[in-house]
């Protein structure tokens, strides 16, 4: 939760609450946000909980997708070329079984692309007045 807090920001808060609070309230403020702080986790791990059971299997289906952003967040795509490069992965950006590969949105097949007819010996090539 606090990963990227220091410990040189957390001397500046303790600083800051010994100016703020005092001497004589600042044990009492840091025991009472240490309660608060345990309270909340409570709160969310029985909620979790609570959904896990009311859920069942499906839980993990609703989970899936969080976890997926979670590693997009993650990505590092210095080392996904390197991957790539080096170690021959053939999917190194993770696009296997999305709309990225072979298939639409909609979890159908894409069709094959159609190869466009050679033009003839004198044809001219069609012409798009709107695209020029």
């Amino acid at each position: 939760m606090f990963s990227s807090v220091g410990w040189g920001e957390i001397l500046v808060l303790v600083v800051a609450g010994l100016f703020i609070l005092g001497p004589e309230r600042l044990p009492g403020a840091a025991a009472w946000l240490g309660q608060s702080v345990r309270k909340v986790r409570e709160f969310a791990s029985g909620a979790r909980q609570q959904l896990k059971d009311e859920m069942g299997p499906e839980f993990d289906d609703f989970r899936k997708p969080l976890e997926d952003l979670r590693q997009l967040r993650n990505f590092d795509p210095k080392r996904a070329i390197t991957q790539h490069l080096f170690d021959g992965d053939s999917d190194p950006l993770g696009l296997n079984g999305t709309s990225g590969g072979s298939t639409k949105p909609n979890g159908y097949p894409t069709a094959p692309a159609a190869k466009p007819e050679p033009l003839k010996p004198g044809e001219k090539p069609p012409v798009d007045p709107d695209a020029t």
